[in-house]
């Protein structure tokens, strides 16, 4: 694949552009929830970090075979109610769930 920096522009202004338009889906619900730990963060020990846990069928990058893959989520939503995830990336240790 051959990208120029503007094509990258380009998409991310249309991700932005989905997202303020409300053109995404959140399929997390408090069974997927796990934990909420301190910011360790020095200077944002006040913040709570929320963790989460989906298992989300994806298919394999290269061919077409399914895969049931465990994601870890994590997002910090501060007192302006402005959200930063902080992670999202496969389990790499099975969670526990705090409602399950």
């Amino acid at each position: 694949m051959n990208l120029s920096v503007s094509d990258v522009e380009n998409y991310l202004e249309a991700v932005k552009c989905a997202v303020k338009a409300h053109r995404y889906r959140l399929d997390l619900n408090a069974m997927d929830f796990s934990d909420a730990v301190p910011n360790e963060h020095v200077g944002y020990e006040h913040e709570t970090l929320y963790i989460f846990g989906k298992e989300v069928l994806l298919i394999e990058r290269y061919g077409t075979a399914e895969k049931l893959v465990p994601l870890y989520i994590k997002f910090n939503k501060l007192d302006n109610e402005f959200v930063i995830v902080i992670s999202f990336h496969e389990q790499r240790h099975p969670l526990t769930y705090y409602f399950k």
